[in-house]
């Protein structure tokens, strides 16, 4: 398929739990990475997102390849990781279509937006098909801030992780009222990530019956997504919960794509975020 540039872009569609990710393996630089992505978005309307990914070396994943991720925007996300690590595998693993059924496979990554490399835990389902876990990020912080929508003000908490943050939008907040009101949720979401300064940002809309709708805006990608499901966003929301009891939680959420599941414990600071991954086709 002929691009942007004249260069012939090879990707694959991938299903992680409805959050539609094209992931491109013949990589354009970064500059050129956000139109490509606009461009693949546009020819594919299903897509919510573009990652770039990029292999050194084969065979099992321990030590001797390196893979990376970056995303479009430069930002982290989880689905994406997934994604990439169900793409290497059905790709670049020695032995994948020998492997029997509920295999267990560690892969790491090098993902855009995070400074360690991130770990998925695979299992595989069936052929192209994945039940995933990835160890999520740590936040930077999570505090409560005040924000300003036209008449409503309130406080609400805010998960800073690395290469994307989260504004958790539980159904008591004013600002609830805004998940039914997309033009007013994108305005609202493009002011706070410019006053935050930040490189991504969502709103996590999450009811007392633990259904969830994820907003993410990515200013340097211009891209402004009603996601299906969010595994950053979910992981925050996790985190969040976590450090309002100072204890552990083991929760699922509803999602529009799906159903994703968080364990966060800030005893020791880890997170895992778990839910599925396939290939739909590649190009």
């Amino acid at each position: 398929m002929k691009v942007l540039y004249d260069q012939e872009m090879h990707y694959s569609i991938m299903d992680p739990t409805g959050n539609i990710t094209a992931l491109v393996e013949s990589c354009a630089e970064p500059g050129k990475q956000p139109a490509a992505a606009a461009e693949i978005m546009a020819r594919h309307p299903d897509v919510e997102q573009v990652g770039f990914v990029s292999v050194e070396g084969a065979g099992e994943d321990k030590g001797g390849s390196q893979i990376s991720l970056r995303m479009a925007g430069g930002e982290f996300c989880g689905n994406a990781s997934m994604s990439a690590a169900a793409l290497y595998l059905l790709k670049h693993h020695t032995g994948y279509s020998e492997d029997p059924v509920g295999k267990i496979y560690n892969v790491t990554l090098n993902v855009s937006g995070v400074a360690e490399p991130v770990l998925v835990r695979m299992r595989k389902d069936g052929s192209g098909s994945f039940t995933a876990g990835v160890h999520m990020p740590p936040a930077r912080f999570i505090e409560h801030r005040s924000f300003t929508y036209n008449e409503m003000t309130g406080l609400l908490p805010i998960v800073m992780m690395e290469g994307i943050s989260h504004i958790i939008i539980e159904e008591e907040s004013p600002f609830f009222r805004l998940a039914a009101d997309h033009q007013a949720a994108e305005e609202a979401v493009r002011r706070w990530a410019g006053e935050l300064e930040e490189d991504g940002l969502g709103l996590i809309f999450v009811s007392r019956t633990r259904q969830m709708i994820p907003l993410v805006y990515i200013p340097v990608s211009s891209t402004m997504v009603w996601e299906k499901s969010c595994a950053s966003g979910t992981a925050a929301l996790g985190m969040c919960l976590a450090d309002r009891i100072f204890g552990p939680v083991d929760e699922t959420f509803a999602e529009p794509g799906g159903s994703l599941r968080v364990m966060s414990d800030p005893l020791n600071g880890n997170t895992w975020l778990f839910g599925s991954v396939k290939c739909l086709e590649s190009f």
